[in-house]
């Protein structure tokens, strides 16, 4: 069934029920963070300027709506403020009294001269958990710079990574340090909430991309005393576990551990492999794979992807290589319900994502769709003890759409 947005007077039963948070961010990082948040039962009120979140003008096959904007505001509220007027401002500090997140992705030194950094704010609610999301961070000199997802990938050496050998660097597609970024705000969020419980007070929350796309690579990341600077850091194991043509489409195989190499050997008719002392180990496998990969390459020719990962089941671990629009329909998305309808006013219905952590005794409400910009307007300021002429005087100035 379609999840439409819950009534004003709803109930959230999530584990943050009761907890107010303010998304001023735009793009992917910030107001997936919150969505994260509001999937937990938070009441998050995304908050726009008149010129709308970017993400909302992203090209997609949608005629109505961006599909990235879809896909990372869920369960939102939205509101139209003019920070830049002296309405729009006291309209935001009066929601601020009553917060107690606020989330935004300005470059430092913007929110304080647009009146709300976290020292302005925490006069108006010293209760408030302040989380500004960089692109390298409150210090140093890229701190004025803007961050963005595959600019720091290509910085911090996840594109050379992903290179092929004498290939040119490779953006990994997929926002993945947006994502992870996201996770690490509602992730440090929640903490900073925890702690208030102790103590009564707000506090800062730092996320950057920057720290993200480094966090990411911690494996990779590691430098002894005794070692060079310049060494491989790959983590790969000479490209028996990766991606392979098959009969028919590609096949992620993974057969590091001797069980695992052992089984893909013997399934694949291979198993005179398994019992050669010169591929005995990951690293000796490594060294020959020149001699090993043609070979499971032409034992591969004799299934299709989707029919070796029967083939393979447990024994060894792998997946066809699909599109993201099979998980639309995918068993084990069905069984876990990740899939679900949402009811929008301009696009319809539609199906994406739910949620991404489940609570056994503390669900939440159903996830709604991401909102019109600023359908909510007039109905927020209500509820924050806005008049209806106070309102129309704000919506009369500009400060209000």
């Amino acid at each position: 069934m379609p999840h439409p947005a819950p009534p004003p007077s709803g109930h959230p039963t999530g584990p943050l029920a009761g907890i107010t948070v303010l998304d001023l961010s735009a793009y992917i990082a910030g107001p997936y963070g919150c969505s994260l948040l509001a999937d937990q039962g938070a009441t998050v009120i995304k908050i726009e300027p008149p010129s709308g979140d970017n993400l909302r003008k992203y090209p997609s096959t949608l005629a109505s709506e961006s599909r990235a904007f879809l896909g990372v505001n869920r369960s939102k509220s939205g509101v139209v403020l003019d920070l830049k007027s002296p309405g729009g401002l006291d309209a935001l500090l009066a929601l601020v009294h009553e917060a107690d997140v606020l989330v935004h992705n300005f470059r430092p030194g913007v929110p304080q001269r647009l009146g709300i950094g976290y020292e302005q704010l925490r006069q108006v609610n010293p209760r408030l958990i302040y989380c500004a999301v960089t692109g390298y961070g409150d210090q140093g000199p890229l701190k004025a710079k803007a961050g963005y997802d595959q600019v720091l990938q290509t910085m911090t050496g996840m594109c050379t990574a992903q290179s092929k050998a004498d290939g040119p660097p490779e953006v990994l597609y997929g926002s993945v340090v947006d994502y992870y970024a996201a996770s690490l705000v509602a992730g440090g969020v929640a903490s900073a909430l925890f702690e208030r419980e102790r103590t009564g007070l707000g506090q800062e929350v730092g996320v950057s991309l920057l720290r993200s796309a480094l966090a990411m690579q911690s494996a990779r990341l590691v430098w002894a005393d005794s070692e060079p600077r310049a060494l491989d850091r790959d983590m790969r194991s000479g490209g028996i576990t990766g991606i392979h043509p098959t009969r028919e489409g590609h096949l992620y195989l993974s057969a590091n551990t001797p069980h695992f190499w052992k089984a893909l050997c013997e399934l694949t008719g291979l198993s005179h492999l398994a019992t050669d002392e010169r591929f005995d180990s990951v690293r000796k496998r490594a060294i020959h794979h020149h001699v090993i990969v043609p070979q499971l390459h032409q034992a591969l020719q004799q299934h299709s992807a989707l029919e070796w990962e029967t083939i393979f089941g447990e024994a060894v671990p792998c997946a066809a290589a699909r599109r993201v629009e099979d998980m639309f329909d995918f068993p084990q998305c069905e069984a876990e319900s990740l899939i679900t309808a949402f009811d929008h006013p301009a696009v319809g219905r539609y199906q994406g994502f739910t949620r991404a952590v489940t609570f056994s005794r503390t669900p939440g409400s159903a996830p709604f769709a991401a909102p019109m910009f600023g359908a909510d307007s007039d109905r927020v300021m209500a509820e924050h003890g806005f008049t209806e002429q106070q309102i129309a005087k704000l919506r009369a100035d500009g400060a209000l759409l």
